[in-house]
């Protein structure tokens, strides 16, 4: 049997490679065209009933405690360590209050957590897909076993919402899942919305959320900035805000409608479109590969014959 040449190998290796890329791009192909989902799961928050005492973020952490490795965080004023002050999402907190005052009239609480987008960024980034988005609840989850540890997706975040445990001698990424494996799943609640005491968190469908947002923005214009945070920024999400200040003076960043990562994704599937490209540049490479071969192959013919003189 003849040894295959080089010029087979360079043929091989540039078909299986643009085979590759052209898998990849059709299972990134398939995911196109993604529309909002009002049946999902999600949280609407009224900042002009929260009182901040934070009830949500130690029902977060008792109920999420063991499965989601999530500690208290020692307030700086509290040597005895009796008070859990945060003063960020962390790789022990899912759920934080901030207060944010403009004047000594004007002042709003807040509550961040994941807003489980609609499009999330940090399933798109993720290479391993440690991140996924579930196709019934809309919860955007987080495999530790899968992770990787390369952080894209706080980068790729928004919201900059996800936190790494960079204390931990075995690291992951924490964000709030809707408390799927725990209060979820036994109450059919987010532990966060059953135990608030003034009804600021609503858990429930996103389009039954959406419905009661536009509801109250209807009957109290005057307590409200009328817009519905969440309802179409990056794509749509979730979590939902209603609020008195406006959104970007609470934290809340400023996002086209238009989810970045289907941006990121359109620049990929053009380019991997009938993966034309990728089948240019591999042939490109071979082309040269095998130029710079025969090449080298009469310089050795050259030098051979001086040789033999």
């Amino acid at each position: 049997m003849k040894n295959p040449s080089r010029r087979d190998f360079l043929k091989l290796a540039g078909a299986t490679g643009a085979g590759l890329l052209a898998s990849r791009a059709g299972s990134a192909l398939a995911n196109e065209g993604t529309q909002i989902n009002n049946e999902e799961l999600g949280m609407l928050y009224d900042a002009t009933k929260c009182v901040g005492c934070k009830a949500c973020m130690a029902s977060c952490k008792r109920v999420n405690s063991d499965y989601g490795s999530l500690s208290y965080e020692k307030a700086k004023f509290d040597s005895d360590g009796l008070w859990d002050a945060p003063s960020d999402l962390s790789g022990s907190t899912r759920t934080l209050i901030k207060l944010f005052k403009e004047s000594e009239q004007r002042w709003s609480y807040v509550k961040y957590s994941c807003m489980h987008c609609q499009k999330p960024s940090c399933v798109s980034v993720c290479p391993v897909s440690a991140m996924t988005k579930e196709k019934v609840s809309g919860i955007v989850d987080y495999n530790k076993n899968t992770c990787i540890g390369c952080r894209y997706c706080q980068i790729a975040c928004p919201y900059n919402i996800p936190k790494f445990q960079w204390e931990k001698a075995l690291p992951q990424i924490v964000k709030c899942d809707l408390c799927k494996a725990t209060n979820l799943r036994e109450k059919g609640i987010s532990a966060c919305a059953e135990v608030c005491p003034v009804g600021a968190i609503k858990f429930g469908k996103r389009k039954d959320l959406l419905s009661e947002a536009h509801q109250r923005l209807k009957d109290a214009p005057d307590r409200y900035v009328p817009h519905v945070y969440g309802e179409h920024e990056g794509g749509g999400t979730n979590h939902l805000y209603l609020a008195s200040m406006p959104f970007n003076k609470l934290g809340l960043p400023d996002i086209k409608p238009e989810a970045p990562a289907e941006f990121s994704e359109k620049i990929q599937h053009t380019i991997y479109k009938g993966f034309i490209a990728p089948v240019a540049l591999y042939s490109t490479l071979c082309f040269i590969a095998v130029k710079n071969m025969k090449k080298h192959k009469g310089h050795d013919g050259h030098d051979q014959k001086q040789e033999d003189k």
